[in-house]
């Protein structure tokens, strides 16, 4: 049985803070898997791997996330660097995924 996470802001131990950024990890992982089923669908939508590469809507999926992380107060440059290995891992594992269909 695992522990109900505090709030960052309520956490006074450091047991607390590893116990919500442990379960914050388990669910960003859990989110990577459903954006990567994406990918997998994506890889059997796109006509040709030809396809799969797009910069354009690259550069606009890195945007929204820096944007997201002014709006949330979160570090821009660290979220761009983030989602730029995020979509670049994305492109490859959609295309393996492709390469497998």
């Amino acid at each position: 049985m695992s522990e109900t996470p505090l709030p960052g802001p309520a956490c006074t131990t450091m047991i607390e803070v590893r116990v919500g950024v442990d379960t914050l990890d388990r669910e960003l992982v859990a989110l990577l898997a459903r954006r990567f089923s994406y990918m997998d669908a994506a890889a059997r939508i796109k006509p040709g791997r030809d396809a799969v590469r797009d910069e354009d809507r690259k550069a606009q999926v890195i945007e929204n996330a820096r944007a997201e992380a002014v709006a949330l107060g979160v570090p821009e440059a660290v979220v761009g660097d983030l989602w730029e290995t995020l979509v670049e891992a994305s492109i490859a594992y959609e295309l393996a995924a492709f390469d497998r269909r």
